[in-house]
């Protein structure tokens, strides 16, 4: 039997198997940590394109942005520079999205799929951030413990975690409640001719399925 707060553990930690992608996505980091993993799996072959995203951060006074931090790291671990796309100008999780996708437009990188790394108590709010500006990409979140080390299996065991988590959820509740019936309006669940279901995006230009 587990704990009453399971729910919040599920709800919070997303994790995904990695598979082939056409770009790997990084919602801004000031530490090592998601930047090593996205290059692991760039070297793995899972997608050809790392796209970091981050402006100014106070806490990297030696860097121009996050971005700038996360390019030499990539550099640093012999990743082609042709294969770091650069966004630097994004303050929170919302413009990581958003000018990152302005970034794959502008350079007409089709994104079906896409590899997700981020934290792992940011998992979810992260990945929510980037379904509601990518309608018809597929997302794999790749999840890494950051410095602090919360993850789904113990972030319950000290008051400082459960603070962090806790304030994921209510900014879940916050930043998508108007999205909801956005959300429902324009996605259908169909049943196709081989019994499967799928999700259907009904609204203006979403066109593509989802599994």
């Amino acid at each position: 039997m587990g704990y009453p707060f399971d729910c919040i553990s599920d709800l919070i930690f997303v994790e995904d198997l990695p598979q082939k992608a056409d770009v790997i996505l990084i919602p801004g980091e000031s530490h090592t940590q998601l930047m090593v993993k996205a290059v692991e799996l760039y070297q793995q072959g899972f997608a050809p394109y790392i796209l970091p995203s981050g402006g100014p951060n106070p806490k990297l006074p030696e860097y121009a942005s996050e971005w700038e931090f996360m390019e030499k790291i990539a550099l640093g671990l012999n990743v082609p520079e042709k294969a770091i796309l650069k966004e630097n100008k994004a303050k929170n999780t919302f413009e990581n999205a958003s000018f990152s996708r302005q970034v794959l437009l502008d350079l007409k990188i089709k994104v079906a799929t896409a590899i997700l790394v981020c934290k792992a108590f940011h998992s979810r709010r992260a990945l929510l951030t980037y379904q509601a500006i990518f309608p018809k990409t597929r997302f794999f979140v790749v999840p890494v413990i950051d410095y602090r080390g919360i993850s789904k299996s113990n972030w319950y065991t000290n008051k400082e975690d459960i603070t962090v988590v806790m304030g994921e959820v209510r900014k879940i509740g916050q930043y998508f409640e108007d999205k909801i019936p956005e959300w429902v309006e324009t996605t259908e669940v169909v049943t196709t001719a081989d019994g499967t279901v799928e999700v259907v995006n009904t609204g203006p230009g979403l066109t593509e399925r989802s599994k």
